[in-house]
Order: C-alpha cells, then sequence, then structure tokens
C-alpha cells in the first residue's frame, strides 16, 4: 500500500498519551493512526451496505404472506362495537 506523509495539529497533552499508548501496543503513532482510521472506514464502509441493503428491501416491501392481494376492507379491521 502507498503511503503519504501528513501532518497533524494535536494537542501536546493529547500527543503525550498518545505516544504512551503507542508504545503499550508495540506501535508507532503512526500506526496506530492507521489502525484506528482503518477501522473507521470499515464501519463507514459496513454502515454504507446496510443502509443500501436496507433500503433496497424497504423498496420492494416485506412479504405479508397475502400475495399482494387485500382480503378485508379498512372498516371491517377498524369496526366499533
Amino acid at each position: 500500500m502507498d503511503t503519504q506523509n501528513i501532518t497533524l495539529s494535536i494537542p501536546k497533552e493529547i500527543l503525550r498519551r498518545v505516544k504512551l499508548i503507542a508504545v503499550q501496543r508495540g506501535t508507532s503513532v503512526s500506526g496506530l493512526l492507521t489502525q484506528t482510521l482503518e477501522k473507521l472506514v470499515e464501519q463507514e464502509d459496513g454502515y454504507a451496505r446496510a443502509r443500501r441493503r436496507h433500503l433496497h428491501w424497504l423498496e420492494q416491501g416485506a412479504d405479508l404472506g397475502t400475495g399482494g392481494q387485500v382480503v378485508t376492507q379498512r372498516d371491517e379491521l377498524h369496526e366499533r362495537a
């Protein structure tokens, strides 16, 4: 995978803590950020796939077991006693 350098402005205290986390995980700040951003991209891709799948399902409609035929009238369903 090709990489590209970027410049980030991060508060010093956050950067200090991120460096400690990277050391504890045996990686670099760059590696830690890459892993975190990869997870974010995967989540967004998963959300987009789920959204498309559900929109497709809504467009098709659900099978309610009626074969597309209305077997009762609205008034029958809402009869008042």
